[in-house]
């Protein structure tokens, strides 16, 4: 195969993946006319159609389709052993992506790895902020973060927080409307501050333990989000009751500006863990990041 059709291969790889021309383009740094020109060259020597081009989305052909199986694997285990090569260096070097979301970028992963980079200027870092459960793997990540209960048995994971307790939440101005939640069934009379995890999925119901007892309430109100930061604004701003981290709120809950209802209804989940596919270790970069984000129980902690 010539060096031509393997370039353009890998263009129309990036283009399958990302089902567009304008991200496919910003990964691989090309232009999309020559991303363009690529693939067409590509479907013009091989006399099919690869993808299916309309004015809102781009998607494999059955062709296409065909291609991505039978190639991206191979390509996947090039890329994979070029990157080991990175042992061989006086210093670990390369990207690695991480997708997490924002509580974890913000308390965890930024404290840490802002430390981390300068000492390593040749490892890059990438944090793709997604709520949602993706599929590391599918989506070419090396490392993703999340509670440990969320996370695939066989991917091998690494717990970097300690257990997190979860808090529900409203402004005082908020509960000095309405009577305060007794039980979890009072939330229903509430405007409640919903999140969805990602565009497919549906509304993230509560999750409420008490002894043996667990519930899953479904709550409604004005407010959806994808990210728990604009959940705690609204909930600050008096908009209606919110469900998140208790270290998220406590400096508002001190200051007076939030206040805990429904506390022994609170579950503990637990700490936030960074996971991967066992193979990936293999990078000195990952393994570096890995270890400084390691949680270490402090004494009595």
């Amino acid at each position: 195969m010539s060096g031509e059709n393997l370039r353009d291969i890998h263009a129309f790889l990036a283009v399958a993946r990302e089902r567009s021309f304008t991200r496919a383009a910003a990964q691989l740094g090309v232009s999309q006319s020559a991303l363009s020109h690529a693939i067409r060259g590509l479907e013009s020597r091989l006399g099919l159609r690869l993808l299916t081009r309309t004015t809102r989305s781009v998607a494999p052909t059955e062709a296409g389709e065909r291609l991505v199986q039978s190639v991206a694997s191979r390509f996947d285990a090039i890329q994979e052993e070029l990157a080991a090569f990175g042992e061989l260096r006086d210093k670990p070097a390369g990207t690695v992506r991480i997708t997490t979301s924002d509580f974890a970028a913000r308390t965890v992963l930024w404290p840490k790895l802002s430390k981390l980079q300068p000492e390593y200027p040749d490892v890059k870092i990438e944090i793709a902020i997604d709520p949602g459960l993706a599929d590391i793997v599918a989506e070419r990540y090396d490392a993703g973060v999340r509670f440990g209960d969320q996370i695939a048995r066989d991917m091998t994971a690494i717990r970097i927080s300690p257990d997190i307790r979860m808090a529900i939440v409203g402004a005082p101005s908020y509960l000095e409307k309405r009577p305060v939640p007794k039980t979890p069934a009072d939330l229903t009379r509430h405007d409640c501050i919903n999140m969805r995890f990602s565009i497919r999925g549906g509304v993230y119901a509560w999750e409420l333990r008490k002894g043996k007892r667990n519930l899953q309430v479904r709550v409604d109100g004005p407010w959806t989000f994808n990210c728990i930061y604009p959940v705690l604004d609204a909930a600050l701003a008096g908009f209606g009751l919110a469900y998140m981290p208790e270290d998220l709120a406590q400096p508002h809950i001190e200051a007076g500006r939030l206040r805990s209802v429904l506390k022994d209804w609170c579950p503990t989940f637990p700490g936030l863990h960074i996971f991967y596919a066992s193979r990936r270790l293999s990078s000195p970069a990952l393994s570096l990041i890995v270890e400084a984000l390691r949680y270490r129980r402090t004494r009595g902690g």
